[in-house]
């Protein structure tokens, strides 16, 4: 098992920050992701990278501009997100931790490291969809 958590202040406010972070429609700005698929509203969805790899997301916590939960699971891993949203000033903190459970035992070492990675790429392309958002 691998816990990767990534804490930010951002420069926007947190019902902009709630509502990129939450949309499962509006994900063009997300570099990783080529669709989504709602299986179920608010409750389950699929994400598809843009090699057509799948994981499969279970909607477990929705408290707006709260928290945003939900189990995941495709060949490779199965876990648990939780993203801590608050507000300060008119900025937005953000605190995301994935706890991760690798499927493939020749996978374990590399699991943590590769969730840091994904999360660096999602605070990026979050970053990147607040300043577009300006411009």
């Amino acid at each position: 098992m691998a816990i990767a958590n990534v804490k930010v202040t951002l420069n926007e406010d947190i019902k902009t920050v709630w509502e990129i972070v939450t949309s499962l429609e509006n994900y063009a700005w997300r570099s990783d992701l080529s669709k989504i698929e709602v299986l179920e509203a608010g409750k389950k969805f699929i994400e598809y990278t843009k090699e057509g790899y799948t994981t499969t997301f279970t909607i477990t916590t929705f408290e707006p501009m709260k928290r945003y939960e939900f189990d995941m699971d495709n060949n490779n891993m199965c876990g648990h997100w939780t993203g801590l949203f608050s507000k300060t000033d008119n900025k937005t903190e953000i605190n995301f931790t994935e706890n991760i459970t690798p499927k493939k035992w020749i996978m374990k070492p590399f699991v943590g490291i590769y969730a840091k990675k994904q999360q660096a790429a999602y605070i990026s392309d979050l970053r990147k969809a607040m300043e577009d958002r300006l411009s």
